[in-house]
């Protein structure tokens, strides 16, 4: 059929096909992990644990949450084998709808770099940082994993302004352009401050990208694991058991851990302007909208018309299991209306495929549900 795309479901998942279908939209072939399937922040440090100090600003007067979206999400969630939270938030009507496990805290890997952005756009608000400032990046200062910027850096450096490492962070995933990001606006004390100071709930930050990703592999960090492969061939030599306790630790109770719910709150807040200057909330949107990460989780089932604004995240894989595979954001409808979402697989040994399909029926049936369909 003309305008047709083609998807392939499994045996004996209804629930997510019907959900599809009802949305008048057929999701993408699915050929592959998207672009960035890269780890990103893990580690096995004590996590700290965040108090509000301000009141949150009050949202819409909440309206019921539509029964059959409510049912389908729920099913959608039963239905997966493996850890996971679903959480869709009607920003324009006050509505949530919580999945099972969805006020529990899983691994955010990169999601996480949204609150660096957040918290680098508020000191811009604060005065205390530009867009324009430049930044200094040195051979001692790169990550590992994705950082596609680490080509630029010679010998003598590479300087990049705030918002060249933003739009690299939040569009490309870059671990080396947010960890510099992190560094120039105070580091990880900075971004928790942040956290407590808007009031953004069972949300933690941990310490870094080398910092993480080694503790969760089971490493000490060294700096020359930065370049190559050497991270990997390090992690390859280390003792099985090592490696399976370590995973098992952070997965347990990752220091980066989120909640899917309050990250569709966050969200939320963010796209109603109660979090930064209507300015750089704008900014932040828009970015998010170019990202180019993810091509095949909600992004796929997101309809003509509609936008969508996200930030991925994805974990370290052993022996078949994942720890982390998420996709959250900003789904606005042809007449405006917005919906925030968070789908967060903390922990599954399911085909990346079967990963890919739950987060498209979730984004379809939003679509299908919109304007009482």
């Amino acid at each position: 059929m003309a305008g047709r795309r083609i998807v392939t479901f499994w045996a004996g998942f209804s629930v997510l096909e019907r959900a599809l279908t009802l949305a008048g939209v057929a999701p993408v072939v699915l050929m592959g992990a998207g672009v960035h399937e890269v780890a990103t922040s893990v580690a096995l440090l004590a996590p700290p644990s965040y108090q509000s100090l301000m009141p949150v600003p009050e949202a819409p007067p909440r309206m019921l949450a539509p029964r059959v979206l409510k049912e389908t999400i729920g099913a959608l969630r039963n239905q997966f084998d493996g850890l996971a939270g679903i959480a869709v938030r009607s920003v324009d009507e006050g509505w949530a709808i919580e999945s099972v496990d969805a006020d529990r805290r899983m691994p955010q890997q990169s999601v996480s770099k949204l609150w660096v952005a957040m918290t680098v756009l508020d000191a811009v608000d604060r005065g205390r940082l530009g867009l324009d400032t430049p930044v200094r990046i040195r051979r001692e200062d790169l990550t590992l994993f994705h950082q596609p910027i680490a080509s630029l850096v010679k010998a003598d450096g590479y300087t990049a302004t705030v918002r060249e490492l933003l739009q690299r962070a939040m569009t490309q995933s870059d671990n080396t352009a947010n960890d510099s990001l992190l560094r120039t606006v105070g580091g990880p004390t900075a971004v928790r401050s942040f956290i407590t100071r808007k009031g953004l709930g069972n949300i933690r930050f941990g310490p870094g990208e080398r910092l993480l990703q080694a503790g969760t592999a089971g490493l000490t960090w060294r700096q020359d694991m930065a370049m190559g492969r050497a991270f990997e061939a390090a992690r390859a030599r280390l003792p099985a058991d090592v490696r399976q306790a370590a995973y098992q630790r952070y997965v347990a109770d990752p220091v980066d851990g989120a909640a899917p719910a309050a990250i569709a709150a966050a969200l939320a807040r963010l796209k109603r302007g109660d979090v930064l200057s209507s300015t750089s909330t704008d900014y932040l949107i828009r970015t998010m909208e170019s990202s180019k990460t993810g091509k095949y989780r909600l992004r796929g089932a997101v309809p003509p018309g509609w936008t969508f604004g996200h930030k991925t995240g994805t974990g370290q894989d052993l022996r078949g299991r994942t720890a982390g595979y998420n996709d959250v954001g900003l789904l606005t409808a042809p007449d405006g209306r917005t919906y925030a979402l968070a789908v967060m697989i903390g922990d599954t040994r399911r085909p990346i495929q079967e990963r890919q399909l739950l987060m498209q029926a979730v984004v379809a049936a939003i679509v299908a549900n919109h304007g009482g369909r």
